[in-house]
């Protein structure tokens, strides 16, 4: 993904604390692969700190976290912590430098598989760049997103253990936000100088929700405050 000099600006109230370059050297892009096994803490809080590239998360890992880190044009692979213990693990990933180099020449790509079978805490911050994030088959207790420039498209659709509350805070780009039917979803949206479009709920008050809201044992509580960009709730 290519960013011009004009959306610099920008970012720059987006991403305070980091430094992005445009273009990068042509430096050997390099993949490195890091397991982290599954804890003896039935509880983990996991967060994810990513100043700009790309990223895709989703469950599927046999232990608690499968990543596959790509990097080249002087960008290095992330720090990842993980502290252990009998009541709440912390696994914590994030980038080693401040500075971030993103273009044509430049790669910064984190492939994260989560477990499905442990509860987490989830913090996801995201900076420039397109993110995937196909969290519906996670055993959340919480989430909260916090969404920077570029687009992002979150996937909450799939089996659910118990109800959780999902914080979406807005940035700058677009975020699409895919909700199930087969569960129940009350929703808070609020839009800042950006716009907060909701399709396929039903509008009850101040809120919007779906037919099984009420009905179901379990339900997705999800708090959405937009910010200069676009966020998009859609139900199916």
């Amino acid at each position: 993904m290519r960013f011009t000099a004009v959306a610099l600006p920008v970012l720059g109230l987006v991403l305070a604390g980091c430094h992005i370059q445009v273009e990068g050297d042509r430096k050997p892009e390099e993949t490195r692969t890091v397991n982290i096994e599954k804890p003896k803490a039935d509880m983990v809080e996991v967060t994810v700190a990513m100043s700009a590239g790309e990223l895709e998360m989703s469950g599927g890992a046999a232990k608690l976290m499968e990543g596959q880190f790509t990097f080249s044009g002087g960008n290095q692979e992330p720090e990842v912590q993980f502290e252990d213990s009998s009541f709440r693990g912390r696994l914590n990933i994030r980038n080693k430098s401040r500075t971030t180099t993103i273009g044509n020449n430049a790669k910064n790509v984190w492939r994260i598989k989560l477990a499905e079978d442990i509860r987490m805490d989830l913090k996801v911050s995201l900076g420039a760049g397109e993110s995937h994030l196909d969290l519906g088959k996670l055993h959340l207790r919480s989430a909260g997103i916090q969404l920077g420039a570029g687009q992002v498209e979150l996937d909450l659709r799939g089996p659910k253990r118990s109800s959780c509350d999902i914080e979406i805070r807005g940035g700058v780009g677009e975020a699409t936000v895919w909700v199930p039917n087969d569960v129940g979803v009350v929703a808070e949206a609020r839009g800042g100088i950006g716009e907060v479009s909701v399709r396929g709920l039903n509008k009850d008050g101040s809120r919007w929700v779906n037919g099984q809201y009420g009905k179901s044992p379990v339900t997705i509580r999800l708090d959405v405050k937009g910010g200069i960009g676009q966020i998009n709730i859609r139900a199916e």
